[in-house]
């Protein structure tokens, strides 16, 4: 969401020409860029966010792919009446060995300085060109491997060659650093063009994703060297049953024989699901949850930028010009506050518009990824096991039960080609499935599941009335939820679904807020007994003030609560007046009102974020014009609405416990400073201050329930 700048000037840009710009100033004008990142092009938040994360995970495969392709020999000899997985390894030249080893050695490198980045211990300008270079050069070394064995390194003629598994994982690292490095070239021109600092603009769980992928793959390469001896596999068989096993999938060609391969696989199998499992769930919170937020911000841009459009050249059914001044009343005889209640539901509907297109095209995206991945990956198979006469129906069987981990073991792979392959197809199909499925969660499975419950009242739960009404009732419920759509959220099942929970971000800003309701039930407390003792005195003034305050810290309490809801919650338009009453703005006049501009570009928004800020007639002081269909739109961006309210009344309170504090400190020189209440960081916020005309305006509202007065 954006400050629609109810108190804040607009004086940052003078400023900063004098060289003399607050650092609280800067602090809310990063704050504000950050709340307006929703109108960037959708492709800076790829740059930035998408392409460094998919580096970082995929670096590290390539990276263990590599690995794979240093251990083994590229070439194998088959023995008479065998087929490649007894094929007799065939010594590679040293010097391929040699240049093998320093493309290693350079995407290591490469990876440990993209890790440093995210980490921020070491700088993007330096990290970047280590990591590209490295990824580039790596590449370029196993491309000419590749092509010397190909070439150079010709097998003689004959059907008893073959070539192992080592050179097909050299084909996927040599792929995976190119497709890496290129993206990062992206990230780096977006930094150039300033389209974002340069840095990740990635949370903390996002940053933690390449380190999770690298304990991953350690976890995997390291047991499938154990138990290549323990089981006198070859390694690269042993990083296939690796595979399968940490995946659950089971295919049941590889299996422990020993006793201590046995007894090893009990705490191996069960920690390797749980750092899958870590994995799995950050890349579920990255395209679920920050994606999903992007996305429907995005979308939410476009439909009012639509809206707008259509307004400004009459198509729309209802006007929403501003009031002036001097006319009260709108021509078709509404008044400011029906005007604006008008925009607020047009924007609610552009939401809910927004919401359900976005369930929906994230339902077909992942499930075409679904699908890419079942063909393409049935018809790999098929050409690879060409030599036990798959025919396509029977590879796309084979992929289908592996894709839902079913593994039933009759159809194997024995290619030297099929088995590498499995292990990269399979690292895909786990989150992708995942991703699927959470959000058939919000479409599909809600529908099925709104349909049993719509049965059920005719069989085993039947409800009140007759079969005509419960049918009534049953398409009613149908219309809510489409009405609703962009209201209810379905999560996976198990902790997939429950990865808010241990998001340690959420945590930490919850419990943050969590601390605070102690200290603002003493405030409570504190303002409602002072204003009784000023109302003994007699100072009505004193009593009005130490009332508002109460108000203030009731309603902060009260918004405190709504932080957990799940869904988010979304406050009626009735409620949205009563907060911003509190915080000084009146619904009912006009003074702050104005047109909304559908502006689609950064530029265009600064230039209605300038004009939006006029001088005040009766003083010196500017104020901000704003529209609920505006840019500055407090239900536009990506932040939750009860998370923006309250940020706004701790400020509005902060700011008059300060005016108090200043006024006891002039009165009684040298007396101790009052604590002020200050859940945010952003402590300080330079603004006019709330007129005795506000305090007034949200006394004579707030004598009993808001929801009733408002």
């Amino acid at each position: 969401m954006n400050d629609p700048g109810l108190d804040q000037p607009i004086d940052d840009g003078a400023q900063r020409v004098d060289g003399n710009q607050d650092p609280e100033d800067a602090s809310r004008e990063e704050e504000q860029e950050g709340e307006n990142v929703f109108l960037d092009p959708t492709h800076h938040y790829f740059y930035s966010t998408i392409f460094p994360l998919i580096a970082g995970t995929f670096g590290p495969m390539a990276t263990a792919f590599n690995v794979c392709a240093l251990i083994e020999h590229w070439r194998v000899s088959i023995p008479p009446g065998g087929t490649e997985e007894h094929g007799i390894d065939i010594p590679d030249p040293g010097w391929t060995v040699a240049v093998n080893s320093v493309s290693l050695v350079s995407a290591i490198v490469a990876n440990f300085a993209l890790l440093m980045n995210m980490g921020r211990r070491l700088r993007f300008t330096v990290a970047q060109p280590i990591t590209i270079i490295g990824w580039y050069l790596t590449s370029f070394l196993l491309i000419v491997l590749l092509a010397a064995t190909v070439r150079d390194l010709k097998l003689p003629a004959g059907e008893d060659r073959a070539l192992n598994q080592a050179f097909y994982y050299a084909i996927m690292a040599a792929a995976l650093y190119f497709i890496v490095a290129t993206l990062m070239c992206f990230t780096v021109y977006g930094t150039w063009q300033e389209y974002y600092p340069k840095e990740f603009e990635l949370s903390t769980s996002q940053r933690t994703l390449m380190l999770q992928t690298i304990i991953l793959l350690v976890y995997l390469l390291g047991g499938a060297a154990v138990y290549a001896h323990i089981e006198s596999w070859t390694f690269l068989d042993a990083v296939y049953w690796a595979d399968f096993t940490l995946l659950t999938v089971g295919i049941g060609d590889y299996a422990p024989a020993t006793h201590l391969g046995r007894g090893l696989l009990f705490p191996y199998a069960i920690f390797g699901i749980v750092f899958l499992g870590l994995v799995v769930g950050s890349i579920r919170a990255l395209v679920l949850e920050r994606g999903k937020k992007k996305l429907g911000a995005r979308m939410v841009e476009k439909n009012r930028e639509k809206v707008l459009q259509n307004l400004d050249n009459g198509a729309g059914k209802i006007k929403l010009t501003p009031i002036s001044k001097a006319h009260p009343m709108t021509t078709n005889g509404k008044s400011e506050r029906q005007r604006r209640a008008d925009e607020f539901e047009l924007m609610r509907k552009i939401q809910d518009s927004a919401a359900s297109r976005r369930k929906w095209v994230s339902l077909f995206t992942s499930g075409g990824a679904w699908f890419f991945l079942w063909f393409i990956g049935a018809l790999v198979f098929y050409k690879a096991e060409r030599n036990q006469n798959w025919s396509y129906f029977e590879s796309l069987y084979f992929a289908y039960t592996s894709l839902l981990t079913i593994g039933y073991g009759d159809f194997r792979l024995y290619s030297n080609s099929g088995k590498p392959f499995f292990v990269f197809w399979s690292l895909l199909a786990v989150p992708t499935l995942t991703i699927l499925i959470s959000n058939m969660g919000d479409t599909v499975i809600k529908a099925i599941k709104d349909l049993v419950l719509w049965l059920g009242e005719f069989t085993l739960l039947p409800g009140e009335g007759s079969a005509r009404e419960r049918v009534k009732r049953g398409a009613q419920r149908i219309r809510a939820n489409r009405k609703d759509d962009g209201k209810v959220e379905e999560k996976a099942p198990g902790f997939l679904g429950d990865s808010d929970r241990h998001d340690p971000e959420k945590q930490e800003h919850h419990t943050k807020w969590g601390r605070s309701d102690r200290l603002t039930g003493a405030l409570e407390k504190e303002e409602l007994d002072q204003e009784r003792e000023a109302s003994d005195r007699g100072d009505l003034k004193e009593r009005d003030i130490h009332h508002y305050h109460y108000l203030l810290v009731k309603e902060i309490r009260s918004v405190m609560k709504d932080l957990n809801d799940s869904p988010p919650r979304k406050y009626a338009y009735h409620e949205w007046a009563w907060f911003l009453q509190l915080m000084g703005e009146d619904e009912n006049s006009s003074r702050s009102h104005r047109k909304a501009a559908a502006t689609s570009n950064k530029e265009g928004r600064d230039l209605e974020l300038q004009q939006a800020g006029i001088n005040d007639d009766d003083s010196n002081e500017k104020r901000h014009e704003w529209s609920w269909l505006g840019a500055r739109s407090p239900l536009m961006g990506e932040t939750e609405e009860a998370e923006w309210v309250l940020e706004r009344l701790s400020e509005t309170l902060e700011k008059e416990l300060k005016k108090q504090r200043d006024e006891k400190r002039r009165a009684s020189p040298g007396e101790d400073e009052p604590v002020i209440l200050s859940p945010t960081s952003d402590s300080g916020h330079k603004s006019s201050q709330v007129s005795e005309d506000t305090i007034s305006k949200a006394l004579d509202v707030g004598q009993t329930h808001p929801a009733e007065n408002v």
